[in-house]
């Protein structure tokens, strides 16, 4: 279950972070009135199922750190 954990930890941070880029390069901003409002065409998908694998890693370590105790 650790193993698992810390393999889908990284996953997640990896993913996350690839992709989070990513999206933010892909936005755009726009001035209007002097306020700049920022628009993204950017696929929020891969960030998304990137923490979701962030935060089943973590869950999955704090199992398995409790089984070993």
């Amino acid at each position: 279950m650790k193993t698992a954990g810390i393999i889908l930890l990284v996953l997640g941070i990896i993913g996350t972070i690839v992709f989070g880029i990513e999206a933010i390069q892909q936005s755009e901003t726009i001035s209007f009135l002097g306020i700049e409002i920022a628009a993204t065409t950017a696929n929020w998908t891969p960030v998304i199922i990137s923490v979701i694998l962030l935060v089943v890693g973590i869950i999955l370590m704090g199992v398995g750190r409790k089984q070993t105790s």
